[in-house]
């Protein structure tokens, strides 16, 4: 990181301590009432379901949602990226992180790096809180400099809780040295790929509604399969090592809900890669 350039917004302690602990938080991104908006479109589009979103809907759905297209393209969010690593910007995937009310859902010690399949270490996470995110509705936590030392052993313990793909969690983590990142609704936190990372149960009465949001440069490269997609965002891709998303007209645009599937299917092979069993859906 080169840490004399201009920045955008974040400023030079701010993304020092990104550097050297691998994370920051909170950023203001959406004022409260921009993030009931969206919170209520995606809510109503539950209700038109009839159940939360989950499976391959939780996965990638800047490709469903043009308002999730347009969370990825936000000025703010990218100037705060473009801080960390430079110009030339992938939105590689978005995830919805949803915890119901009073429930058990929680994510266990992990790093990231260990199963996306991705080779590079400047891969940032924005993680935007469309609903309260306090630690009594389970926050994100990290191991401020985990990201700097050697991959941690991971086992995989499928559990009906967790919400990670294969239960992957860090066979030993001293957890007294975590940090918590409780958030505002409208306000994000930033990590890197590399950091350990994990969050506790929702003991409130109302649902934790998060959507993640992971950029890289475009020189990074997909190691786990033959080929990927990402969405470019900013900048120029000078390397093309994987495919560029299409950009939903509406929500639901045929176009992209087809692409959708190829890309989730993708995403599936690239997560599981390894493990010893496989669950049905992502």
């Amino acid at each position: 990181m080169n840490l004399n350039r201009t920045l955008k917004h974040l400023n030079t302690k701010q993304t020092k301590q990104f550097e050297d602990s691998g994370y920051h938080s909170p950023v203001r991104i959406l004022t409260a009432q921009q993030a009931m908006k969206y919170r209520e479109i995606l809510e109503a589009y539950e209700k038109k379901l009839g159940h939360p979103v989950r499976g391959p809907l939780r996965t990638k759905p800047h490709l469903l949602f043009k308002w999730v297209d347009s969370l990825i393209r936000n000025e703010t969010i990218l100037d705060c990226v473009e801080d960390l690593i430079g110009p030339d910007i992938l939105c590689w995937n978005t995830w919805f992180w949803i915890k119901e009310a009073n429930t058990s859902s929680f994510v266990s010690w992990h790093q990231d790096s260990q199963y996306w399949g991705l080779d590079t270490d400047k891969l940032v996470t924005a993680w935007l809180a469309l609903s309260p995110a306090s630690e009594d509705a389970g926050c994100m936590n990290v191991m401020p400099g985990s990201h700097l030392g050697e991959p941690l052993d991971h086992e995989d313990r499928y559990h009906d809780d967790n919400m990670l793909t294969r239960g992957q969690e860090i066979v030993t983590i001293d957890e007294s040295k975590a940090v918590s990142m409780p958030l505002k609704s409208g306000e994000m936190s930033i990590h890197n790929i590399r950091i350990a990372h994990a969050s506790g149960p929702n003991i409130t009465a109302d649902r934790r509604i998060g959507l993640s949001m992971h950029f890289m440069p475009t020189n990074a490269r997909q190691l786990n399969a033959e080929w990927d997609s990402a969405s470019l965002v900013r900048g120029r891709d000078r390397y093309g090592y994987f495919e560029h998303t299409p950009k939903p007209a509406c929500d639901f645009d045929p176009t992209t809900v087809a692409y959708h599937k190829k890309a989730t299917d993708a995403m599936r092979e690239i997560l599981f890669k390894g493990a010893e069993k496989v669950r049905p859906t992502i």
